[in-house]
């Protein structure tokens, strides 16, 4: 595929699950009342939607260099769509959960396979162009999911925005059909045996090359997934936005990170991609701690929350396209297994994130504050680690 083609059929898939959360968030507080039940329980429709979306990725990547990037995409995409028909069409909250489980398993294939697809073709910096291009494209729908969940909810019900998601599915569905080839060169049935996929993964947490990049997107993409289950108490709850507002007022994290892919690509044609991640890394940090600052000094506020928030996605914004193409260039004939453990990392820290909200902190502004802080500075001594400690030039590894 051309780079603009990969480009677009790249964000088209990775913007699903992100969507799929973003453009729903702005209902959860609605659906206590609809299903007359406690907020709680509301919240594990989210963490049944992150279970299977995190949980799927382990075999959907593999599945994928087994078999083929193709045919694994469409069968999870069929799987997208019928679940997300299951949750429009739900009329108790168990059926909605179980419409959110296997909606989660169908929407795994986004993270997974994309950037496997993005391997088979390209890397070095032309691979973390093509990231960067995806990065920014996929800004866009998360940026006007809010809005247009928000939107939906005030004029046609919650329904609707699941009516919004059986859509958006089927375009992705016809655009994989007709515009996207099969990519791996290097399909062997024998990578899906149990104990060769249980060996790859092994190897694979077993690498320093991986885990480092591993880590540092688990750390910022994971805190986005983190952020979309907290902010809303905080700015609904707690800071006292309408869900309208709320939709208009993340616009800040995702128009942030817009322009951090843009400053990213205009950047990359005067430096390479990991000296342009390392000044994202102390911009994530300086904003995790503008955010605990802001806590300890200033009555809650939009702008207290959200402007340390659109720095760290800003930051996040210039390190995602080096830290993505370095932890899958070592392992060209595991790529979808290493895109599959990638975004398990990111999803599972997401997931742990999200637990420790609802489970360590009474507070949503203390949860946000400890948490993303936490994280920030977890993310600066990594990278800064795997600077000193790992080779330059990453080179390319034979799977025992």
């Amino acid at each position: 595929m051309t780079e603009r083609r990969a480009s677009a059929i790249g964000a088209l898939l990775v913007a699903l699950g992100p969507i799929s959360l973003a453009l729903y968030t702005p209902a959860m507080p609605t659906l206590v009342t609809v299903f007359a039940t406690d907020m709680s329980t509301v919240k594990l429709t989210m963490t049944f939607y992150f279970i299977g979306f995190t949980f799927a990725q382990l075999v959907c990547g593999p599945l994928s260099d087994a078999y083929g990037r193709r045919p694994v995409v469409l069968w999870f995409l069929a799987g997208y769509l019928v679940g997300s028909f299951m949750a429009f069409s739900a009329t108790t909250i168990e059926f909605l959960l179980v419409g959110r489980l296997v909606q989660g398993i169908g929407a795994s294939c986004g993270i997974a396979i994309s950037r496997a697809i993005i391997r088979d073709q390209y890397t070095g910096d032309k691979g973390a162009g093509i990231m960067n291009l995806i990065g920014m494209m996929l800004a866009a729908g998360p940026a006007f999911a809010p809005v247009i969940g928000s939107i939906a909810l005030e004029l046609a019900g919650w329904a609707s925005i699941f009516g919004f998601m059986v859509a958006y599915g089927a375009i992705v569905l016809t655009a994989i059909v007709l515009l996207v080839p099969e990519t791996n060169r290097h399909r062997d049935s024998a990578l899906i045996n149990p104990r060769r996929l249980a060996r790859s993964y092994r190897f694979l947490l077993g690498q320093p090359l991986f885990l480092v990049p591993a880590l540092i997107l688990g750390l910022t993409i994971g805190g986005f997934y983190t952020l979309a289950t907290i902010l809303p108490f905080v700015l609904i709850d707690q800071v006292g936005l309408r869900p309208l507002q709320f939709g208009i007022g993340m616009l800040m994290q995702t128009g942030c990170f817009f322009l951090g892919g843009l400053a990213t690509r205009l950047l990359l044609k005067r430096f390479p991609s990991d000296k342009i991640a390392g000044f994202g890394s102390l911009l994530n940090l300086m904003s995790g701690l503008a955010l605990f600052a802001g806590y300890l000094y200033v009555a809650p506020s939009y702008l207290s929350v959200m402007v340390p928030v659109g720095g760290f996605a800003f930051g996040t914004a210039l390190m995602l396209p080096s830290m993505t193409v370095r932890g899958l260039h070592p392992f060209p004939k595991i790529a979808g297994a290493a895109s599959a453990m990638m975004g398990f990392v990111q999803i599972g820290v997401g997931l742990v994130g999200s637990a420790m909200a609802a489970v360590v902190f009474d507070d949503a502004q203390t949860a946000v504050t400890m948490i993303i802080t936490g994280m920030t500075v977890l993310t600066a001594l990594i990278y800064w680690s795997g600077k000193v400690l790992l080779p330059k030039d990453t080179p390319v590894l034979d799977v025992p």
